[in-house]
C-alpha cells in the first residue's frame, strides 16, 4: 500500500477559517496541508508552485473570485477542486455552479455548527471527500468525443431520468442547453449534492437552458418541457399516477438515482427512458437495469467524457446498457427517444402506467 500522502492547499480569505480547515484536514493522517492562499491570485500562483494533489477553494476571494481562479488553475496547473463555500449566500451558491463549469470537481457546504463534537464530524467528512477525490484522474478539459451515436428504435418514451454525481452539474447543463424549450416529454434528475446547493442548481441550469427548470412538488402532475430535480434531503420518483412523489433520504446516496429509475420503470414500463453519467459509486446501475427490461431506453455516458466514471462503468457491467454515450451526443438521444406526434402526461399509450 503507498504511503504517500495527499498534499493539500486551501484556499480561504477568512484566516479563521483557513487555520480550522487546515486542523481538521491534517487530523487525517493521509492529508499533508503544503500550503494556504487567501487570494484568488495567490492561489494560482500556489498550484502553480506547489502542484498540489486537491485544493479546497473558497468562491468570495479578493482578486480573482474562485470560478476565475480555477479557470487559471485548470488551464495552468490542473488540479482536483473541491468548493468549499457558505451556502447561507446565494452569491457564493451561484457561483459555485460556475466554479464546477470551470473545472471544480465537487461543492461542499461550508460548516454551520458551533459544537466542537459536530465541526469534527463536519472535518471528517471534509477528508473523506478529500481522500476520494485524490483517486480521480485529473483532467485540464473534458475531451470532446465525435463517434457515431446508435439512436434507439421501437417504442417512443414519455418520460427520461437521468443520474449524476461527480461532474455531473456541467453534464447536465452541457445535455439541457441543447434540448428544445418544447421537448414533449419532462426530465427528472437525481444529482448527487450537498444539502443548501439545490436551489442554486436550479437556478443556475435555469440560466443555460431554455427548458424549464423546477423543484418537484410532491403529488404534481408531470409536464412535457419540465425538468425536475427534488428537494434537499429527498429522493424523487413517481407513482403508479404517474405523479411525482418525494420521499425523504433512507441514507446512501442522496438524491437516489436508483430510486428514481426503478419508480419510472415500473409507472411507465417499455415508454420511459434513462441515463447514467459522471460519477463515483454504482447508483443508478440497478435502476437503469430495470428500465431496460421493462423495455425501456437506457444510456451511460462513456468513459471519455466522464470526469469520473464509476457509475456509467458499473451500469455497463450490470449490462444495464450496451456501450458508453459521448456527453455531447446524450442530448440528440433523448429527443430521438421522445420524438412523436402528441404527449399525453401521465397515459402512455401502451405498456404504460399500471
Amino acid at each position: 500500500m503507498s504511503t504517500k500522502k495527499i498534499r493539500v492547499l486551501v484556499v480561504d480569505d477568512s484566516p479563521t477559517m483557513a487555520s480550522t480547515l487546515t486542523a481538521l484536514l491534517t487530523e487525517e493522517p493521509r492529508i499533508e496541508v503544503v500550503g494556504r492562499a487567501a487570494d484568488g491570485n495567490r492561489a494560482v500562483q500556489l498550484a502553480r508552485l506547489l502542484r498540489p494533489d486537491v485544493i479546497t477553494m473558497d468562491l468570495l476571494l479578493p482578486g480573482l473570485d474562485g470560478p476565475a481562479a480555477i479557470g487559471h488553475i485548470m488551464s495552468q496547473a490542473p488540479a482536483r477542486i473541491l468548493v468549499v463555500s457558505a451556502v447561507a449566500e446565494q452569491r457564493g451558491v451561484d457561483l459555485g455552479f460556475q466554479a464546477m463549469s470551470a473545472g471544480a470537481l465537487e461543492l461542499i457546504g461550508k460548516p454551520n455548527v458551533t459544537n466542537a463534537d459536530e465541526l469534527r464530524k463536519w472535518g471528517r467528512e471534509l477528508a473523506h471527500s478529500v481522500c476520494l477525490m485524490a483517486e480521480v484522474p485529473v483532467i485540464s478539459r473534458r475531451p470532446r468525443a465525435t463517434l457515431p451515436l446508435p439512436m434507439p428504435t421501437g417504442a417512443r418514451v414519455d418520460v427520461f431520468g437521468l443520474v449524476a454525481s461527480t461532474g455531473g452539474p456541467p453534464a447536465l447543463a452541457e445535455v439541457l442547453s441543447k434540448l428544445p424549450k418544447d421537448l414533449p416529454v419532462p426530465v427528472l434528475i437525481a444529482q448527487h449534492i450537498t444539502v443548501g446547493f439545490t436551489q442554486g442548481m436550479v437556478r443556475w441550469l435555469s440560466q443555460v437552458c431554455s427548458l424549464n427548470v423546477t423543484m418537484a412538488r410532491d403529488g404534481e402532475q408531470l409536464a412535457p418541457g419540465r425538468v425536475y430535480f427534488p428537494l434537499d434531503g429527498h429522493d424523487l420518483l413517481v407513482d403508479s399516477a404517474g405523479l411525482a412523489r418525494l420521499q425523504r433520504s433512507q441514507g446512501g446516496p442522496c438524491p437516489n438515482g436508483d430510486v428514481l429509475l426503478h419508480s419510472l420503470a415500473a409507472a411507465y414500463g417499455r415508454r420511459c427512458g434513462g441515463g447514467v453519467l459522471t460519477g463515483m459509486g454504482e447508483d443508478g446501475a440497478r435502476g437503469l437495469l430495470a428500465i431496460r427490461t421493462a423495455g425501456g431506453v437506457t444510456f451511460a455516458q462513456d468513459e471519455a467524457s466522464s470526469v469520473v466514471y464509476g457509475m456509467p462503468r458499473a451500469a455497463l457491467e450490470l449490462k444495464a446498457t450496451d456501450g458508453g454515450v459521448p456527453l455531447s451526443a446524450v442530448a440528440d438521444l433523448i429527443l430521438q427517444s421522445c420524438q412523436r406526434p402528441t404527449f399525453r402526461p401521465g397515459r402512455p399509450p401502451d405498456g404504460g402506467l399500471r
